[in-house]
């Protein structure tokens, strides 16, 4: 793959997460279902790129998350991997709308997503979080997956850079 092909990809994936995320926000927000939030979100141009324009997104990516993460045993679980992986006060239903949609999307891509290195995971959604956030709330997300990272993947290199493929 060429440079440019994966910085594309590698763009297309970004765009998805943030659209993912963007839709499981919708879901949870307004109770839309999921295939219509999603739809909303790639269609609607919701997804921002560093300039402010709309990015094109991978929609199969968005769509594997946001159907995944959208089934109720599959929330349940990811809740519960949550609460186990925040501070003490801390909890799923104490976090703000957002905070858990990048959450429950990035602990699903580490349970569902054995391709996508550890590392790329807790990158990409640490830089969605930097999209709405400017506190401490990507540190949170980076504490959170990075935990939830070492218990899942524990043969993981969580420290080196993630493969030229990987996202």
């Amino acid at each position: 793959m060429t440079k440019a092909a994966h910085q594309r990809r590698s763009g297309l994936s970004s765009a998805a997460r943030l659209a993912a995320v963007q839709a499981l926000y919708q879901i949870d927000l307004s109770g839309a279902g999921s295939e219509d939030a999603l739809a909303m979100v790639l269609a609607g141009g919701a997804t921002l790129d560093e300039t402010g324009l709309a990015a094109e997104a991978d929609p199969q990516l968005a769509s594997i998350i946001v159907r995944g993460v959208s089934q109720a045993s599959m929330i349940e679980r990811l809740d519960q991997m949550i609460d186990g992986a925040l501070a003490a006060g801390w909890s799923v239903p104490r976090l703000e709308i957002l905070m858990r949609a990048i959450l429950r999307a990035g602990v699903f891509e580490l349970l569902e997503c054995p391709e996508v290195p550890p590392k790329v995971v807790i990158n990409e959604y640490v830089e969605v979080a930097h999209a709405f956030f400017d506190r401490g709330e990507p540190g949170m997300v980076n504490g959170v997956l990075d935990t939830l990272a070492r218990r899942l993947r524990p043969a993981a290199d969580l420290t080196s850079q993630p493969p030229s493929g990987g996202g």
